[in-house]
């Protein structure tokens, strides 16, 4: 008797200290007693139907009855006074069973988000949320928020066997209830929001907030049914770059718009400019607004800036009903220190490495996934299928491959640590992209993953089963940087930087590549597109078109940051809006207009689009006219369809009866230009058609002359019958 009094006012110490590991096997009902754990009470009473019992305080704060079966209800009285009544969560069995556990401890559980994270649900007869963390460190994991005054003691979790997994069912707790998990280490008690939490508090506050995720109406069955044709390899892809908090603004206050609002306005919008996809810039919360979503901490939760989850899914759901995809920007490369994230989650080096040669980021000051650990690696693959998933997002867009791909990444010889074999490839990040790539693919139909990946490292589209990384499509960093490069130079000097506008099909097949002109090459002292461009104000309009004509022409899908198609003068500003008062004035209204019409004969003409990552769809005419910097190629497209010649002036004269080669005589029809007065050019060109002599011109049987328009980039199409693109009007 003595020893079971000790332990009684052991077990009670333990509780009313906040130290108790096994709260389940003191608190509710049990053989010998009902024990209920209420720190302030002034009486407790037990019922049951129409029986009161009144408990008995037994030490501190535990209050002690005669055992009872079934259901029960706990009713405290305050010192106020106040009455409250609930259903003792102690008295609830586990949510989680033995092959949940299993699967979660062997880092196979694919779809993590269904068991961890806070679930409203109905659980024996009575609704209320679950709780599910992993933690496996920890001394003791609670559950706290203003349902319990955020007191730690009072809602310990249960231990689910060695799978480090703690749970819990809190009855009465729901849609809307903010939350975290406190957690006791041997040396600190520390709060952390939920790392699979569908929703957070609106920052600077840090909680997680239960968000009931399910039962959502979608309307984009038939988008869904044919989403793999739309983002097959062969069809066409121009990609609308979106930050959200930027993008528009409205009110007194300026505010973003917000999802269901980007839901209206942006997806009209990118549906009028000829888009077929959105990117959207990181929408997992994030704790800091300067990190553009790139620092986050909720991967699982679609951040409450602009909305709850449904109405991101109201985003999306817009968008495929407009026919429009929808890219997400993922970022399981770092992750903030921030100390409600999962920095040191359970007290130990959990989700990231404890060598900092390893686990810190000297870039950004972020810590790094430990990716060869199976938990923490079944946790981001998992997270990957719940955006696909969950949200229908129709890809990802995987930032910053390179420094996961390589441990020496932007680190000095000695601060960093090989593989096993010595080499400076990560083996086991290698490893996990590839799984991610393979799972997400096997799942979901029509998807596409792409790579930020800035080396030349093998392989980065390849499938797995060919040593590839399996990713879908990869940044062109290396065209980009080489192709802005040679604009940036007075067009008088462009012809010793040829090479630069050449080089890129050199390697143009050795990935499936997406052009991209994205948000990073227009902040950060880089100034805008337009004012890359040398010259006066008309010669930089006139260099960016030419540009852009020669991108949309050139191999590989298309990227543009939003604010690009209409000229933006300024940088983008992430704390402002886009310049939409430059968007009306007749300059760049004219660049929009181009961008728009480039968008719709990109995805009119195969030729443009089918053969993208084919070499068979591309040949030079002459890439060599590096004295009077012009660019002359087709693009072909499959069999019986029309071939599109571009021919490109990077200087500001006009050239007259300047000789193309044409692999057929006949009709070819001006079918853009952009030059045109109504992009704001001097309307030069050839006004409509040109007749292909058959005479032979550098290699090709047929040529025609035309009038090559300073700064500018044409092109033509040998087709009978076509519409004519950005006609000229004098």
């Amino acid at each position: 008797m003595a020893n079971i009094r000790h332990m009684q006012a052991q077990n009670a110490a333990k509780l009313r200290n906040g130290t108790h590991d096994n709260p389940f096997a003191v608190l509710g009902s049990h053989n010998e007693a009902v024990r209920v754990f209420s720190p302030d009470a002034q009486s407790v009473q037990l019922i049951q139907g129409d029986v009161v019992t009144d408990l008995s305080l037994d030490g501190a704060h535990l209050w002690v009855g005669p055992p009872v079966a079934g259901d029960y209800k706990i009713q405290v009285c305050a010192a106020d006074g106040s009455l409250t009544q609930f259903d003792d969560a102690y008295r609830f069995g586990p949510v989680l069973g033995e092959l949940d556990a299993y699967f979660l401890s062997e880092g196979t559980h694919k779809q993590l988000w269904q068991v961890l994270g806070a679930h409203v649900m109905i659980h024996e007869r009575v609704r209320g949320t679950h709780f599910a963390v992993w933690a496996p460190n920890a001394r003791r994991v609670s559950v706290i928020g203003d349902f319990c005054d955020w007191d730690g003691r009072r809602l310990p979790m249960r231990r689910i066997g060695t799978s480090g997994i703690w749970e819990i069912f809190i009855p009465n707790v729901g849609e809307g209830a903010a939350y975290k998990y406190e957690i006791l280490t041997d040396n600190a008690v520390l709060q952390k929001a939920d790392p699979v939490g569908f929703g957070a508090e609106h920052a600077p506050a840090t909680a997680s907030v239960v968000r009931d995720i399910s039962g959502y109406g979608w309307s984009d069955q038939s988008w869904m049914a044919s989403r793999a044709k739309a983002q097959d390899r062969s069809a066409p892809m121009s990609i609308y770059e979106v930050h959200l908090g930027s993008w528009r603004r409205v009110g007194s206050d300026a505010r973003p718009l917000s999802y269901k609002e980007h839901a209206q306005d942006l997806v009209e919008y990118v549906r009028d400019m000829g888009f077929t996809h959105i990117e959207i810039m990181p929408v997992s919360e994030f704790p800091f607004d300067g990190s553009w979503g790139y620092q986050p901490v909720g991967l699982y939760a679609p951040t409450i800036r602009f909305g709850p989850p449904h109405e991101f899914r109201d985003l999306v759901d817009a968008a495929h009903q407009a026919g429009i995809a929808v890219l997400i920007d993922w970022v399981p490369g770092h992750f903030p220190a921030d100390p409600h994230g999962l920095a040191q989650f359970d007290g130990s080096f959990l989700y990231e490495h404890a060598d900092p040669r390893e686990g810190f980021h000297q870039d950004w000051n972020t810590l790094i996934y430990n990716y060869g650990r199976v938990e923490v690696r079944n946790f981001l693959v998992a997270n990957a299928l719940f955006w696909l998933e969950e949200y229908h997002v129709d890809g990802l867009r995987v930032d910053a491959v390179a420094s996961m791909l390589y441990r020496d990444y932007s680190r000095a010889a000695d601060q960093w640590v090989p593989n096993e074999d010595g080499g400076r490839e990560n083996y086991e990040a290698i490893a996990f992209l590839r799984e991610t790539n393979v799972a997400a693919y096997g799942a979901n139909e029509g998807i596409v993953t792409v790579a930020e990946e800035s080396t030349s490292f093998p392989g980065v589209s390849a499938p797995v089963h060919n040593d590839g990384l399996g990713f879908g499509f990869k940044w062109n960093m290396g065209w980009m940087n080489d192709t802005l490069r040679f604009m940036a130079e007075d067009p008088v000097h462009r012809k010793y930087h040829h090479h630069l506008m050449t080089f890129g099909i050199e390697y143009a097949w050795s990935e499936n590549f997406i052009l991209p002109i994205s948000h990073d090459e227009v902040v950060h002292g880089k100034g805008s597109m337009l004012t890359k461009m040398p010259g006066d104000r008309w010669q930089q309009f006139a260099n960016l078109r030419a540009y852009y004509g020669f991108m949309w022409g050139h191999p590989g899908k298309k990227l543009l940051f939003m604010g690009c198609e209409f000229a933006q003068p300024e940088e983008w500003n992430h704390d402002g809006q886009l310049n939409w008062d430059a968007a009306a004035q007749p300059m760049h209204s004219g660049v929009q207009s181009l961008v728009r019409d480039l968008n719709h004969l990109y995805a009119r003409c195969p030729a443009l689009h089918a053969l993208d990552c084919d070499p068979s769809g591309f040949e030079w005419v002459n890439g060599g006219d590096t004295e009077q910097s012009t660019l002359s190629f087709l693009r072909h497209g499959p069999d019986g369809t029309a071939s599109v010649l571009v021919v490109c002036n990077f200087t500001p004269i006009t050239r007259t009866s300047y000789r193309v080669g044409v692999p057929k005589s006949g009709r070819w029809r001006e079918i853009l230009n952009t030059d045109a007065a109504i992009y704001g050019g001097s309307n030069t060109g050839n006004h409509g058609e040109l007749m292909a002599q058959s005479a032979a011109h550098l290699g090709q049987p047929a040529c025609i002359e035309m009038t090559l328009p300073g700064l500018s980039a044409v092109m033509f199409e040998w087709q009978d019958e076509i519409d004519v693109i950005g006609e000229h009007h004098g």
